[in-house]
């Protein structure tokens, strides 16, 4: 089994999401996939296996099998059409959330994703003990998104985990309007085991499409906030998807030695 190290949201080495992913020719049990995530200890560990229908597409944090994950799907997606299929422009993934395309534009991949309700929620003390600040707005859907007045509130803050765990939502993610891109974020998924993702394509799946409406624009330019740093644009498409792009680079290929199966 071939285990491929891939940051993604960006095209420099040693920045955007690190993500590992594992071209297969068949599913070990979920124990060893749980184990090898664990071991990894990346935000996300993808598996991909060839099956009679398409690629079918898994990811594992370090605590658990998740249902979406945007940075390990363009990073899987950057093995499939540079590894696996080098003159294919697509590829199609069948995942927990559905057949998720990505397409492949020059050096940028843009991933067909779904979109979640969002309903705003009142600002509450618990929220404000969790940041170390106060947001001025609070969004949830599949996710908590809290909105902040200054983009140096977001890169500024250190929160605290265990107030975060208390928190609603599957992420807990701050954000505020960006001086040099539409807008800025961190995201904090204490409840998957991990403490602060890098660049969460799936977070933005939500926070692109607020602040989409709350600019009036289409297409949105982001930059995640975290200490490596990754850039996203996010396109509301009129079927109510959205379209999230990114670049990524291979950092390295490893030979898993130990028994899958």
């Amino acid at each position: 089994m071939k285990q491929y190290l891939v940051d993604a949201f960006t095209g420099t080495p040693f920045s955007g999401n690190p993500a590992a992913v594992c071209v297969m020719n068949g599913w070990p049990s979920e124990d060893f996939m749980m184990k090898l995530a664990m071991e990894n200890n990346l935000s996300e560990t993808a598996f991909i296996v060839r099956e009679p229908q398409g690629y079918r597409l898994r990811w594992f944090t370090p605590g658990t099998e998740v249902d979406l994950c945007g940075h390990a799907t363009l990073a899987s997606a950057f093995v499939i059409l540079n590894a696996v299929e080098p003159g294919a422009g697509s590829v199609r993934f069948h995942t927990r959330s559905g057949v998720l395309t990505v397409i492949r534009r020059d050096s940028l991949y843009t991933m067909d994703f779904p979109t979640y309700e969002l309903r705003e929620i009142p600002v509450t003390e618990d929220m404000e003990r969790a940041f170390g600040t106060r947001p001025v707005r609070a969004v949830l859907g599949l996710d908590l998104i809290c909105v902040f007045e200054r983009e140096e509130a977001v890169r500024a803050m250190c929160p605290d985990q265990a107030l975060l765990m208390k928190l609603p939502g599957r992420l807990q993610n701050a954000t505020a309007r960006g001086r040099e891109t539409d807008c800025v974020s961190r995201s904090f998924c204490p409840k998957v085991a991990v403490p602060e993702d890098p660049v969460c394509g799936s977070a933005h799946c939500q926070i692109g499409a607020y602040w989409a409406r709350k600019l009036g624009k289409p297409v949105i330019r982001a930059y995640q906030a975290s200490r490596r740093g990754g850039y996203l644009t996010c396109e509301m498409k009129e079927n109510g998807r959205i379209a999230i792009s990114g670049e990524a680079v291979l950092v390295g290929v490893s030979e898993l030695t130990v028994q899958a199966y």
